[in-house]
């Protein structure tokens, strides 16, 4: 298989903030704003694998700040680690202003795998980082996998 790099996949996805996006307290609610997490790493996944993919976990998801009514998110998704058939998709929310100065709101790390036409896991391409940053986001995210690879051993 031939490698993508991370900037093949990238996805960018925006949201204005309606009141049904609200929870109690006037705030985006955090179910929503998972379910949008979940549509830009499934697409930015979608795009490197050629195939199908499903959401295997949530590596991490970190509310940093709210967002309100009428803002104007945007969420980008890109590809920083790849295995055989998972891949790890960091998903960045942020705020943007009138200016088009973006403030971080989110950060999570999502994975995903691969599907064939069964439902089976299939292999996807490699990951050919480009940048001293995307290859310093890869090696954390073979961290992440041997974090999560040891948990799940501990469980058992």
């Amino acid at each position: 298989m031939i490698a993508k790099t991370p900037s093949e996949s990238y996805t960018e996805q925006v949201h204005m903030v309606n009141a049904a996006d609200l929870n109690g307290y006037k705030r985006l609610f955090g179910g929503t704003l998972m379910a949008w997490i979940d549509i830009v790493a499934a697409t930015t996944a979608r795009r490197h694998a050629g195939t199908n993919v499903t959401t295997a976990t949530i590596d991490t998801l970190n509310f940093l700040t709210p967002a309100y009514s009428n803002d104007l998110v945007v969420l980008t998704g890109k590809m920083t680690y790849v295995g055989n058939t998972s891949m790890e998709v960091c998903v960045k929310t942020y705020v943007e202003q009138y200016d088009g100065k973006r403030n971080l709101i989110n950060e999570a790390h999502v994975v995903l795998v691969a599907l064939d036409t069964d439902d089976k896991p299939t292999a996807v391409p490699p990951l050919a980082p480009q940048t001293d940053e995307e290859r310093e986001e890869y090696e954390a995210g073979r961290r992440r996998k041997a974090l999560r690879k040891k948990r799940s051993l501990e469980k058992y």
